[in-house]
């Protein structure tokens, strides 16, 4: 009785807000470049990070225009992230691989400040808070063999078979894996992010109007687990580093069909 107690007063709010907006909804896409922010990974010489670029395949999107400059827009966004470290040995080659492979269903709700124009492309911009669902994690390591530098961290565990060297290096006779799951718990099935966007929403007909958008969103929540983070303040993290969130910036097009005819074509 509770659960529906609360879906009625989520309906009641919201109808006198759809009343007096005009509704549209719609699907995305978008191009991204990812980043896994880990301050471990940065100060570790033995990784290198690189440019990763991921698709956001499709996006759906509910939204209502609540007079000419103010709009919310509840949308779901099917999101793959992470990034590719390298792995660099004491002379600085390239050894191995880092890849931190992610998939997440972000669903935002957002603000949407628009300009008051009635021309048929019009600015926008779009702040608010967002849930991220994670679907697929994947965390590979492969350290060829070869001689690497010590990091300067507490927490380091060197990897099995490793031989310490007098110079701050430590040798590895043959190649070492290792790999983190979301199906062993090293992830969290859920992350607190903010988002942010600015736009241009162009009119093609009546009642059809493209979106195009330079996107961002921030987790400000630990992309681990609880038993991963208290591990790694524990000192037993061993390769698990510190603190790590997700950064995503990138471009989002879109398609949306309005209930109502488009704002600059109500003049007509």
């Amino acid at each position: 009785m509770k659960r529906y107690t609360q879906v009625l007063l989520v309906i009641t709010f919201l109808l006198p807000v759809l009343a007096m907006g005009q509704v549209h909804f719609g699907a995305t896409t978008g191009l991204n470049a990812t980043f896994v922010l880990d301050k471990g990974l940065k100060e570790d010489p033995r990784y290198n990070s690189t440019y990763t670029y991921q698709w956001s395949p499709v996006g759906f999107n509910f939204g209502v225009d609540i007079g000419r400059k103010f709009g919310l827009q509840l949308e779901s966004i099917l999101s793959n992230q992470g990034q590719i470290y390298q792995v660099v040995d004491a002379a600085k080659e390239v050894s191995g691989k880092r890849n931190i492979d992610l998939q997440y269903l972000n669903i935002p709700l957002l603000m949407k400040f628009m300009n008051g124009g009635d021309g048929r492309a019009r600015t926008n911009f779009n702040l608010g808070p967002q849930l991220g669902l994670l679907t697929k994690a994947r965390e590979t390591v492969v350290f060829e063999a070869g001689t690497y530098t010590i990091p300067e961290d507490d927490n380091f565990e060197l990897p099995p078979g490793a031989v310490v060297n007098q110079d701050g290096t430590y040798t590895l006779e043959q190649t070492f894996s290792q790999e983190f799951t979301k199906a062993k718990n090293n992830f969290r099935d859920m992350e607190f992010q903010i988002a942010m966007a600015f736009g241009v929403d162009i009119d093609l007909s009546k009642h059809l109007y493209l979106s195009t958008q330079i996107r961002a969103n921030y987790s400000l929540t630990d992309m681990r687990n609880g038993d991963v983070i208290d591990a790694i303040k524990a000192g037993n993290g061993g390769d698990i580093f510190g603190s790590r969130a997700n950064l995503l910036v990138g471009v989002q097009i879109g398609l949306h069909y309005s209930l109502g005819v488009t704002r600059s074509f109500k003049g007509k």
